[in-house]
């Protein structure tokens, strides 16, 4: 099995979300945003990991963005998971093989990605050491950007480098601020049993939807203002599930089933 496929079937155990849009894009761009979303996927392992302090995990995600800050194009897949041998065993599959995540974007943009998911693991190790402390709105919009506005910014570029494809950078922020705020509320019961909550002080779950939904907003204006191709493919089947989760939790329910999923999906791609 070679790398391409190895990724997509790591990528499908971790992900029912990514893995459809990231599975129908075209040679070239698969493999960029694969890449992207798996080394992002193996640092959000290590902030999200439930049997290691912060200080471990702020130590780890360092590790790993100087790994990343070093690579070439000579660089092996050993290299850039220099120092992680020590947690084999306790970090997943995703985490430890970064290294190769990292080698299966194609060569002209493979540094932006390693570039984006090395800053990104820099602000994690900050988040783990104040402990995901968000006291306002002004610290949830400076979290939100660390792991997700930024995202969209490495699509915005990805889209570009594949097509031309021009973006609205501000709304790209919106549009992965607005994904990890639903993230966000439907993990909040889990993440309080951790001793950890995302809402600003004095915020109720209505006040998170109201910020997800406006973030989500954004989204649409960006999601609507690209032409027909794989970006617009891609962007509508996360912004119709989000949108989807939101409107279960609403109602109460954890989550939306498999076959919520699947129906949401057929939807956004008729």
């Amino acid at each position: 099995m070679n790398l391409r496929h190895h990724a997509l079937a790591v990528l499908k155990e971790t992900s029912r979300t990514f893995y459809i849009p990231i599975s129908i894009l075209p040679a070239g761009l698969l493999e960029a945003v694969a890449s992207a979303y798996l080394c992002m996927r193996a640092i959000d392992e290590v902030e999200d990991h439930p049997d290691l302090d912060t200080v471990t995990k702020a130590r780890i995600l360092r590790q790993i963005s100087l790994n990343l800050q070093g690579m070439g194009e000579k660089s092996t897949p050993e290299a850039f998971a220099n120092g992680l041998a020590t947690y084999k065993g306790i970090l997943p599959e995703v985490s430890l093989r970064v290294g190769e995540w990292a080698l299966l974007a194609p060569e002209s943009i493979a540094p932006r990605i390693w570039d984006a998911t090395a800053a990104m693991a820099d602000r994690m190790a900050y988040w783990s050491e104040r402990n995901w402390l968000i006291e306002t709105e002004a610290d949830l919009d400076q979290y939100t950007f660390s792991v997700a506005g930024a995202v969209g910014l490495l699509l915005s570029d990805l889209w570009a480098w594949f097509d031309g494809t021009e973006t609205n950078r501000s709304q790209a922020i919106g549009f992965g601020r607005g994904l990890q705020a639903v993230n966000i509320v439907r993990n909040h019961r889990e993440d309080q049993r951790r001793g950890v909550s995302f809402f600003p002080q004095g915020w109720e779950v209505k006040d998170m939807h109201r910020y997800a939904r406006y973030n989500l907003s954004l989204a649409d204006q960006y999601t609507k203002s690209l032409p027909a191709g794989p970006a617009l493919n891609f962007c509508r089947i996360p912004l119709t599930l989000a949108y989807g989760t939101l409107d279960v939790l609403a109602l109460g329910k954890e989550k939306l089933s498999r076959n919520d999923v699947m129906a949401l999906v057929n939807q956004a791609t008729r």
